[in-house]
Formats: C-alpha cells, sequence, structure tokens
C-alpha cells in the first residue's frame, strides 16, 4: 500500500490540463481562466464623482456661507460638457463625470437649495469625492492572471475589462459507473427485498459537479463482468473520467478493475494507507482516468473528495492548494490513538472548533449529511485532546 501522500503526488504527477476553449461572458462563471484577463479600456474613464451631489470650485469655498449658481447638471453616461465657472456649480450624481472647472463634490445632504442657488453653510472637510481617471486600472492592467476560478467577483472584473469572451479550460466530463446487484433508482428499492437506494452516485455526481466538471451520464450495473465490460468499452470512449463506485475489494463479484481490463487498464496505484478508502484506486484506460471509490456511501465520499476532486481540479488548470486547503482549528472533542492507517474522520465545525461525529461507519448516510469538515489524523499517531490544533478541509 502506499501513503495518502504519495497517492496524490501520482496524481499531480500525470494529471494536467485538458486544453482550452472560449466561452461567453455569461457562461464562464466558476470556469478556470487559461489567459490572463488584460484591461482594454481604464477605469474610470474620466474623473468621475464618488457621491450625488454639487461639482464646485475650491476658490468659491473661501469664504462661507457660498451661493453658487447652478449651471447645469452631469448623470452617469449622459455628462454635462459646459465648465464650472467662477460662482457656479453643476448638479452631479455617483459615477457622473466631472465637469471642467471642479475641483470637488460636495455631498448633497450639505447644500441647501434656493431656487436656481446652491447654498453652502458649512466647511466641506478635506474630501473631494473624486474619483481619478483610472485609479482602479488602465488599459493593458492584468485584472486576472491565468488559472483564477471566475467566481462572482472575478466576473466582475472581467467584465470591467471589456472583454465579451474569455478563454477557459476545458471541464472534465465525467460518467459513473455504481456497480452492485443490491443497488435500485431512488424511490424504487422499497419495491424489491434486500435492494437499497443508489444513493452515492448522486453524491458523488454532485461532487464532480461542484468541482467544476460536467457529468455525462450515470450508469447502474449489476454485477455480471460481461455487461460491465461493455458498458466500460462504451463510456471510455466519451468522458474524460470515469469513477467506478463498489467493486474495489476482492470478492467474488468485485469487478470494478476486471472490467477494464480488456481495454488496456493501466493502474496508477492500488490500496491506500488510509480511512476510509484503502480499497480506492486510479487507472487509465487510454486517455481516460478511471477512479474506482468504494460502495459505502462515507467512504465513497471521503475518498471522492480526497482523490477525485484533486485529479479534476489539476485537469482544468487548478493547483492542489485549491483542491487540498487544509486548514488548522482547535478540535472540539477528543481523538483516541490512530492505527497504522491515516484516518480522516467526518466532523462539524461547531463554534470554531472541530466537533468529530460520533458515528464514524463506513456506510453512514445520516451521519454523513451533518459533516463539514474532514479532520486528519496521522498513522500511529496518539490520542489528541480537544483545543489541540488539528487539519481540517472543506468537505
Amino acid at each position: 500500500m502506499i501513503s495518502f501522500d504519495e497517492a496524490i503526488a501520482l496524481i499531480a504527477s500525470i494529471a494536467e490540463p485538458l486544453g482550452t476553449e472560449t466561452v461567453p461572458l455569461a457562461r464562464a462563471s466558476w470556469r478556470v481562466l487559461a489567459r490572463a484577463v488584460a484591461a482594454r479600456i481604464e477605469s474610470p474613464r474620466s474623473d468621475v464623482s464618488a457621491m450625488d451631489g454639487y461639482a464646485v470650485r475650491d476658490e468659491d469655498l473661501q469664504s462661507l456661507p457660498a451661493k453658487l449658481n447652478v449651471v447645469g447638471a452631469s448623470s452617469p453616461g449622459a455628462e454635462w460638457r459646459g465648465i464650472v465657472e467662477p460662482g457656479t456649480c453643476a448638479r452631479i450624481f455617483t459615477g457622473a463625470a466631472v465637469p471642467a472647472g471642479a475641483d470637488r463634490v460636495i455631498m448633497q445632504e450639505m447644500v441647501h437649495r434656493e431656487g436656481n442657488l446652491a447654498v453652502l453653510g458649512e466647511d466641506p472637510g478635506g474630501e473631494r469625492f473624486i474619483r481619478r481617471r483610472g485609479s482602479d486600472f488602465v488599459a493593458g492592467d492584468e485584472l486576472l492572471a491565468a488559472g483564477r476560478l471566475l467566481d462572482p467577483r472575478a466576473l466582475v472584473a472581467a467584465a470591467a475589462a471589456d472583454l465579451a469572451e474569455l478563454e477557459v479550460y476545458r471541464q472534465p466530463s465525467v460518467h459513473i459507473l455504481s456497480t452492485g446487484d443490491e443497488l435500485a433508482e431512488p424511490g424504487s428499492a422499497r419495491e424489491r427485498p434486500q435492494a437499497i437506494p443508489d444513493s452515492v452516485s448522486f453524491g458523488v455526481a454532485a461532487l464532480a459537479e461542484q468541482w467544476g466538471a460536467r457529468c455525462v451520464g450515470r450508469t447502474r450495473l449489476a454485477d455480471d463482468l460481461g455487461a460491465m465490460q461493455a458498458s466500460a468499452a462504451e463510456v471510455a470512449h466519451a468522458a474524460d473520467v470515469i469513477v467506478v463506485t463498489g467493486g474495489a475489494s476482492v470478492g467474488e463479484k468485485d469487478f470494478a478493475r476486471a472490467m477494464f481490463e480488456p481495454l488496456g487498464l493501466q493502474l496508477v496505484f492500488s490500496k491506500i494507507s488510509m480511512k476510509p478508502g484503502k480499497p480506492a484506486w486510479l487507472g487509465r484506460v487510454g486517455r481516460c482516468f478511471v477512479v474506482g471509490l468504494p460502495g459505502n456511501p462515507t467512504s465513497a465520499m471521503v475518498t471522492g473528495r480526497l482523490l477525485l476532486v484533486p485529479l479534476l481540479a489539476l485537469l482544468q488548470g487548478r493547483t492542489l492548494q485549491a483542491a487540498l486547503g487544509w486548514r488548522s482549528i482547535p478540535l472540539g472533542s477528543p481523538l483516541p490513538p490512530c492505527g497504522a492507517r491515516e484516518t480522516f474522520h467526518r466532523a462539524a465545525v461547531i463554534d470554531r472548533t472541530a466537533e468529530v461525529l460520533s458515528f464514524q461507519d463506513s456506510g453512514a448516510q445520516k451521519a454523513l449529511a451533518e459533516a463539514d469538515v474532514l479532520v486528519r489524523q496521522p498513522a500511529h499517531s496518539p490520542a489528541v485532546l480537544p483545543g489541540a490544533l488539528v487539519d481540517t478541509l472543506p468537505f
């Protein structure tokens, strides 16, 4: 068996971005930039007002109260092109261009109107409330680096750069094969004795999509090697990643790897010294990655988070740090000594501490829904007391 860190190193050594494509800005959310975004215009494009108020000249404020003739109004997208001469001012709104001649903007709350006169009775202070031209960025400035996840904040910057399209990394396509005679479509399991709902494939599909992949199919397979091999051949040419759940052990009906052998399966690793997830494996069929996850729901979701997510991240130009950003927080409940396998405990963050769930069974599903972090405990480590810092990963 290899360690978890060794498995991650092997994934990193073979997973590269799948290529790029250009997409409209409206379809770029949560994609990963393949080319840096440089501004095509400056921002602001002129000196603009930071407040609703009046654009005035400093020299007219030397003696207060000041009464100034309102000679125009400047609005965003409809600037007033006149000049603020001595003794005059212009009404102005937030984001509007500051007229020539004006030195500052006085907030409207400080101004009293008397017909066409704007009356300022108190010292406006030192703040000018003007955003200077190009103070945010100028044309040619890099606003977003390649590899940036296009979250909502990044999309604001990309749109502000005046770009209609973005070059992004291609999303990995994922097909999920869930194996086991006992599995049934949710909603129908009660119709067949000994059947259980196929819950894992839905969780794995959601996990893959959460991390930028496209789930192109979910296929449920009975433990029939011939039929499984036929399905494997069909999907291996239509997906970048195949995720197989179940059948990863050494029982008489554990065909997860055998179903790919006629296709020339090349194993990258099998069996990891981790708990849960010891039977997890990774292989390749041509250019297609095949990830084998345990069939038990908790084991499948934990190993999917720890192994599938880094693979998907690297295939679309993200980093291992983005996928495996461990964070140290205090432990809220004690951990017993760890055995020979590194262990990943399910926990919930409560009052900024990691409270390890009492039910850690690999088949747990109710408790699985209560967990929001994984707590990492190294192999052969002693008991850990509450208050000690532990490494956690969002789950």
